[in-house]
């Protein structure tokens, strides 16, 4: 709300690392890069009456705003890394992201989604396997609804573009996804990430599957210290988030943000 219009969900932004903090800017500074903020319709932020302000507790007040980084992992064959929150973690359990978490003291943007990448996935990339960018950010909110209470934490995400030199099928032989924070991974194709992208968070949930979609799709579930290979319906990555009760298994609405702007790179590169 700070660089648009109440009305507006998105502006073009500079970013950086400055003094280990990271700032947004309406204006270019010292290694600073131009990018798109963004946030949903229905941003608790955005929505946020000044009594329920008052009534948030004062350490999450004064907290601020917290700066995660997740990484959209591209093999050399165009699939996609997603992974499955564990159910037991206390924000967006169950949902499917990108790997990523918070930045650390004195880290940079690269070093910390590499090293989240690691810590989920057990994937190391060395220097020279890839290639990255940065695709935009995203202001989170949990709970992503006032209508499923106060906000609790505050977020903007940085999302990576990261290219492998490796296949999927490669890089697969590597993972060691950790349990306590992945309960299952999947390696998804360009026209399966279409449809993923094209939901609204917001809108009502048909349950109809695109045509261009199968019925299942290949992922692999973490149970007991054990990786084993899974169909899961493919509807489960077209749900939305429901605006009461309890969250579903679906695509987080800021993966899919990210989704769409991996998506227009593709497009470039292929013409």
């Amino acid at each position: 709300g700070h660089f648009c219009a109440s009305h507006e969900d998105e502006a073009t932004v500079c970013c950086g690392l400055d003094q280990n903090q990271f700032v947004i800017s309406d204006s270019e500074f010292p290694g600073s890069t131009r990018i798109l903020l963004k946030r949903p319709s229905f941003c608790p932020i955005k929505h946020l009456e000044e009594r329920q302000a008052a009534a948030l507790p004062e350490a999450l007040r004064g907290r601020g705003v917290d700066v995660g980084v997740a990484v959209i992992l591209q093999s050399v064959d165009r699939r996609v890394l997603l992974t499955r929150r564990a159910k037991n973690l206390s924000i967006f359990p169950n949902v499917w992201v990108p790997p990523g978490g918070h930045m650390e003291p004195d880290e940079q943007l690269l070093e910390a989604g590499l090293r989240e990448l690691q810590e989920e996935t057990g994937l190391r990339l060395e220097p020279g396997g890839f290639s990255w960018r940065m695709l935009g950010l995203w202001e989170s909110v949990y709970p992503p609804m006032l209508s499923r209470g106060l906000p609790r934490r505050h977020h903007v995400v940085a999302y990576l573009l990261l290219l492998s030199t490796e296949s999927h099928q490669q890089l697969q032989t590597r993972i060691k996804a950790d349990e306590s924070e992945v309960s299952a991974y999947a390696w998804l194709e360009p026209h399966i990430l279409e449809c993923i992208a094209a939901v609204e968070d917001g809108a009502e949930n048909t349950g109809r599957v695109p045509n261009n979609l199968p019925s299942t799709i290949e992922a692999t579930e973490l149970s007991g210290g054990s990786a084993r290979p899974t169909e899961l319906p493919a509807v489960t990555f077209l749900n939305t988030a429901p605006a009461a009760g309890q969250d579903v298994e679906r695509v987080s609405t800021g993966t899919r943000f990210a989704l769409r702007l991996w998506l227009d790179t593709l497009a470039v590169r292929d013409k």
